[in-house]
């Protein structure tokens, strides 16, 4: 009988391949789970006044309504976090008196940086605030 000569480097550089290939293989044939994002607020368009503004207080998310447009902003203060209150003017930072328009752009400081807008999706009359 004839033998064949195999190197323990050899065997050990195969068994890694093999192994290395195996787990690309199952990476590529399993479906891959989608992550379900968690509405951070939720309301019905009804619910939210004509040019005004449904404010969450827990949250801390006002849903803006101009005409038929809905955006989100978030009513925390980017000075130092306070949270902002909604006026028929605008928006206010009751602690150091930044203030805001409608948009949350900086009409006023000591805040230097727009509030953060929120992405929302409206499905069947119900609108859904999610995070950035």
């Amino acid at each position: 009988m004839e033998s064949i000569p195999q190197s323990r480097r050899h065997f050990i550089t195969t068994i890694i391949l093999l192994a290395a290939s195996a787990g690309l293989l199952w990476r590529y044939l399993t479906p891959s789970a989608t992550k379900r994002r968690t509405a951070l607020a939720t309301a019905a368009r009804v619910s939210v006044p004509a040019e005004g503004a449904l404010v969450f207080r827990e949250q801390r998310i006002a849903l803006m309504r101009t005409g038929e447009s809905f955006y989100a902003l978030s009513l925390v203060c980017t000075h130092l976090g306070c949270t902002v209150a909604v006026t028929e003017t605008g928006l206010s930072c009751p602690c150091h008196g930044s203030r805001f328009d409608q948009r949350g752009l900086v009409l006023q400081g000591p805040a230097d940086k727009p509030l953060q807008q929120y992405s929302i999706e409206e499905h069947n009359g119900i609108i859904e605030v999610y995070g950035a």
